[in-house]
């Protein structure tokens, strides 16, 4: 469906310098698959899909789709654009018309439909992405959510045969991300080919045929979803599925902080989408600090959250001690076990760690 050959693409700035952030991409999109591109901030995910459908034109190389060069001289670029649609971080979206009109617009602009038909359409594909009920309501009074939602109802208005989301996700408030996560994974089971540029491990690893780890402007591994975040090839691939977000706080006595602390974890929480998480993280930390271990300073905690494996757990670290803090038994372990699946008591170089997992 699309060959990518010896893709670059170089910017210069006025005054001469310049950046290459795609330097040598090559690859093959058959129809029907759905691709995760997936990689660190910089490294050419987003220059990668404008340059797809030349939002951005690249500087070398060559893209076939359907066999027809797009960077010929002369290729009409409409044409591309009514096989390829874009679904934006930031929706993108006309203020001053309803939905509905949002969606309407390019089917009559555009495909010359009848108002009449693209309103039938129009309507349809609101009801697919569960926002009928706001056809006639403006974009400034929907959610973020909502708003992404109806963007992808307007892309599904042109039929396109394929659909490139540019971190559909990344602008959304954490409770507002599943929505739309969940109108890709139905638009994935009905054969929609899709190239998902997303930070959502889980989402990449669950709806993804492949994945295209980008790494300092090349693709750096290409593989099925399963051998990318199982048995990665590359090194750099290996350190970013398995990296792993914590937050460190210092405990030196009974006088500490602890609403800096709780501001600390409820905002990570946030950040990470675990938000859900975070009164069961506060609770076992002022449970830990100011009871149970309520003689062992100072201490390190940790907080951390694994992107892959969906795990959060709080680490508590004493250095010098050499057998474990908690009680045999009691009323505060009791109800500690109550917070958390599972408790680990382990030895290290430096200390005694307890670590508790809350999933």
């Amino acid at each position: 469906m699309i060959t990518v050959s010896h893709l670059s693409k170089t910017y210069q700035d006025p005054d001469g310098s310049r950046l290459t952030v795609l330097k040598d991409i090559n690859c093959e999109i058959h129809a029907g698959e759905v691709i995760s591109i997936i990689g660190p901030s910089g490294t050419g995910k987003s220059t990668f899909l404008r340059a797809l459908n030349l939002l951005d034109p690249p500087s070398g190389g060559s893209i076939e789709v359907d066999g027809e060069n797009i960077l010929q001289k002369g290729y009409p670029v409409h044409k591309l654009r009514q096989k390829m649609g874009m679904v934006f971080q930031n929706f993108n979206l006309f203020d001053h018309m309803t939905v509905l009109e949002n969606v309407m617009y390019a089917p009559c602009k555009i495909r010359k439909k009848s108002v009449e038909q693209a309103r039938e359409e129009g309507l349809a594909l609101l009801r697919k992405v569960g926002l009928a009920e706001k056809a006639g309501v403006y974009p400034s009074s929907l959610s973020g959510g909502q708003k992404q939602r109806v963007a992808i109802a307007r892309c599904l208005a042109m039929k396109p045969e394929v659909i490139l989301f540019d971190e559909p996700t990344s602008a959304l408030d954490p409770t507002m991300v599943g929505e739309v996560l969940s109108v890709i994974r139905q638009l994935a089971k009905e054969g929609m080919t899709m190239l998902i540029v997303t930070h959502e491990m889980k989402f990449a690893r669950d709806v993804s045929t492949r994945i295209f780890f980008m790494y300092d402007g090349y693709i750096h591994e290409d593989g099925s979803a399963e051998q990318i975040f199982e048995a990665p090839r590359r090194s750099a691939t290996k350190a970013f599925v398995q990296r792993i977000r914590k937050e460190v706080f210092e405990v030196n006595g009974q006088d500490y902080d602890f609403l800096d602390m709780e501001t600390s974890i409820r905002r990570f929480c946030f950040k990470y989408n675990i938000a859900g998480k975070s009164d069961r993280a506060l609770q076992a930390c002022k449970l830990m600090v100011e009871d149970i271990m309520k003689d062992y300073f100072p201490m390190t905690v940790r907080i951390t959250h694994s992107e892959m494996s969906e795990e959060t757990a709080l680490d508590f670290m004493v250095e010098g001690l050499e057998t474990s803090p908690l009680p045999a038994s009691g009323d505060f372990l009791e109800k500690l076990r109550g917070m958390c699946r599972e408790i680990v008591e382990e030895p290290t170089s430096r200390g005694f760690r307890v670590k508790l997992r809350l999933d």
